[in-house]
């Protein structure tokens, strides 16, 4: 990465163009930006001009591997921006060391009613209310399977699993199998190198009803007997108190869950900077989550250790606010709204961030950092 360029778009993005983008409805501009990049990444110099500007590569100090899965980078990309996979040239070329996309349902969704989103600009955050939107596991899957073999490498996929939005499957028998339906298109296809169950989505029809450790139970049982390759993540909801978030993950202990993400949207309003109508339906992105991200994670990881791989999600707007995450035991890092704020250089300056932050605290790789923060420090020799 050229850092004058990446620093110059920056100072772009800040001054120009986000201006212009946050006067329109960010339901539009989620729109129009997918349909254009979905185009300029058909190009290779486009995408070879994106990776040199913005892009970080340093595999000596960010190259990791999890469950026999190598990231070239710790920060990924959060489900929830690009629901169909219609990105991830994009997302790669910008500097990602994975993607998560979806959610994806078995049955095709509309989601909520618009709008689905609301900026929140002094609070850094987002109201969303999308609803599980998605063309579909069949359709998606068949989507992603139509890219050259060459985007996935050294860019694992991370596939978001949900239950329909839907009264088909309200119930938590249609429910399971709703997830079931699409897992096991997941595994006919061989799709993707990760596979997230996302359980506390907030914005659905019946809620989340696999939030308490027997309705866990059930679903992970199922889970379980779909023998999926890939290693299993669940995304965990935020507002649940300490007792009943750790209830849940004895119960994914005993199951083949290879980590949890941490975590959803914010369903509390509470100290926010702009005004928010009550009216506004939705969960909070961003800022709002950080701090009960951080404290669910640093608990998470001393209560259950190397048990679960930690995803850290919430907040992220800088290489400090990713790397506290790390120390605090993730070793992964998901953003969407730092990169809505901040612009698409924010991922290879954040990578570009860590390699100093490591180097500074004498890591030679990102793995020596995870959980550093409840580690003594070690005296350093005069």
């Amino acid at each position: 990465m050229i850092t004058s360029v990446s620093d110059t778009t920056r100072v772009v993005y800040k001054r120009v163009v986000k201006p212009i983008l946050f006067k329109q409805q960010p339901d539009a501009v989620h729109r129009h930006m997918l349909r254009t990049a979905s185009v300029c990444q058909r190009s290779v110099l486009v995408r070879t001009a994106m990776r040199t500007a913005w892009a970080y590569r340093d595999d000596t100090h960010l190259s990791q591997t999890l469950h026999g899965v190598t990231f070239t980078n710790p920060i990924g990309l959060s489900a929830g921006f690009d629901k169909n996979f219609e990105l991830p040239p994009t997302m790669k070329a910008i500097g990602f060391g994975l993607m998560e996309g979806g959610s994806i349902t078995y049955r095709q969704c509309s989601g909520n009613p618009r709008p689905w989103f609301h900026r929140l600009p002094k609070s850094k955050s987002l109201v969303v209310h999308v609803g599980l939107a998605n063309d579909g596991a069949a359709p998606i899957l068949e989507r992603i399977l139509l890219y050259p073999t060459r985007t996935f490498d050294s860019f694992p996929l991370n596939i978001s699993v949900a239950k329909t939005n839907s009264k088909l499957a309200s119930t938590d028998e249609e429910a399971v199998k709703d997830y079931v339906g699409s897992l096991e298109l997941i595994k006919a296809k061989g799709v993707g190198e990760l596979v997230t169950l996302n359980i506390s989505c907030p914005n659905t029809y019946g809620g989340e009803p696999f939030t308490t450790p027997e309705r866990l139970e059930m679903l992970l049982a199922a889970v379980d007997e779909v023998q999926l390759v890939q290693p299993v993540f669940i995304k965990m909801p935020i507002n649940l108190a300490w007792p009943d978030f750790t209830a849940l993950l004895r119960v994914a202990a005993t199951h083949n869950v290879a980590g949890v993400t941490i975590g959803n949207l914010q369903k509390q309003r509470n100290d926010l900077q702009d005004r928010l109508s009550e009216k506004i339906q939705g969960g909070l992105s961003g800022k709002p989550t950080y701090a009960l991200s951080n404290e669910l994670i640093t608990r998470t990881y001393k209560s259950f250790g190397d048990r679960f791989t930690i995803i850290g999600v919430g907040g992220v707007f800088s290489a400090e606010d990713a790397y506290t995450k790390i120390k605090l035991g993730a070793s992964l890092v998901e953003l969407i709204t730092g990169l809505i704020f901040e612009g698409p250089q924010l991922v290879g300056q954040i990578n570009q961030g860590l390699v100093r932050l490591l180097q500074a605290d004498g890591y030679a790789n990102i793995s020596e950092a995870i959980g550093a923060a409840h580690r003594p420090v070690a005296r350093r020799s005069a």
